[in-house]
């Protein structure tokens, strides 16, 4: 009896630190949540993360605070992350931008790869190749054959260097064996007005900033950037039509400092994943043409890797540097 008594009391014991785990996975978060954003008030970005912040504000009963922390394609906010306690009390909006980064700049403090840990995906958003009206293709192949004709004569405008659009860019470029002049501005907007003045010629602009000057007439959209086609132009081909293999799209989703507790990662997983599930939160989020990107943080963390190979390859290819 006596042996059986202390045989229990350490099997309890042993099964303490786990239910602790439970707990705090259970009980977090008992005070209120930074998302750091590393671009400016009413990005993309920034949309995206209040979004979802209102969202899991509502399911976990703390408020998740955006906190926008710009410069330096958002490598300023991704430190601020790096830097915190790994409690779950600070999270990052990780995109696109962190995968390029890795490779685009040289001395960076931190390793993103190694330094924030995948917590869940949110979305992809397409890009398109749109041309001046007045451009002499109307095709991708036609595009293509101009552009070998006429080599370096057209001005490829994007929002700046290392930027997704730069880098789809480089990378069509790369693929088709073509070659275009790279005119970086500083946001998609001003991209758009010389486009649309004529004083550029080409971009691959993401689409919730070109969809109203396409419905318009102002720009012609040639193709979209990703594999498949999206049901805001349904009738305008991919560019891996015409150049197999070619993909390209921008992401967004959470992270945190490494060394977060996994049970917090699975709860806000969790949680992120039933927001991407609800109505309404998934028509605001795919209203410009994105796509969702749901799944475990191992999957995120994949996806992850996988973009910053790629990304790695056009920027060496390019020759790519930061402003």
């Amino acid at each position: 009896m006596l042996s059986r008594r202390v045989f229990l009391a350490s099997l309890a014991l042993s099964a303490l630190p786990v239910l602790s785990r439970v707990a705090r996975g259970q009980t977090y978060p008992t005070r209120p949540v930074r998302l750091i954003v590393g671009f400016t008030p009413g990005s993309a970005p920034d949309i995206v993360a209040r979004l979802m912040g209102q969202w899991l504000s509502g399911r976990l009963g703390q408020q998740f605070l955006v906190e926008n922390r710009p410069g330096a394609g958002g490598n300023i906010g991704t430190e601020v992350v790096v830097r915190a306690p790994a409690d779950g009390y600070t999270l990052l909006l990780v995109g696109a931008p962190n995968a390029i980064s890795a490779t685009l700049y040289d001395k960076l403090s931190f390793n993103f790869l190694r330094d924030i840990a995948p917590v869940a995906g949110i979305e992809r958003t397409r890009l398109v190749l749109v041309v001046h009206p007045s451009f002499p293709a109307t095709t991708v192949p036609e595009f293509i054959a101009y552009a070998k004709a006429n080599p370096r004569k057209i001005t490829m405008a994007s929002p700046g260097n290392g930027s997704s659009p730069h880098v789809s860019g480089e990378l069509f470029k790369m693929m088709a064996g073509i070659d275009m002049i790279h005119v970086p501005y500083r946001g998609g907007g001003q991209v758009m007005a010389d486009l649309i003045a004529g004083q550029v010629q080409v971009s691959f602009i993401g689409l919730t900033v070109a969809i109203e000057h396409i419905r318009s007439g102002k720009v012609r959209p040639l193709a979209v950037t990703t594999e498949t086609r999206s049901d805001v132009l349904p009738d305008i081909p991919t560019v891996g039509d015409f150049v197999p293999g070619y993909e390209a799209s921008a992401f967004w989703g959470i992270g945190a400092p490494r060394n977060t507790p996994a049970e917090i990662i699975d709860r806000l997983n969790k949680e992120i994943n039933a927001g991407l599930s609800d109505p309404k939160l998934r028509a605001r989020l795919v209203e410009g043409g994105g796509t969702l990107l749901a799944g475990l943080p191992a999957d995120f963390g994949r996806f992850i890797g996988d973009e910053t190979e790629k990304w790695a390859k056009v920027i060496k290819f390019a020759r790519i540097r930061p402003d």
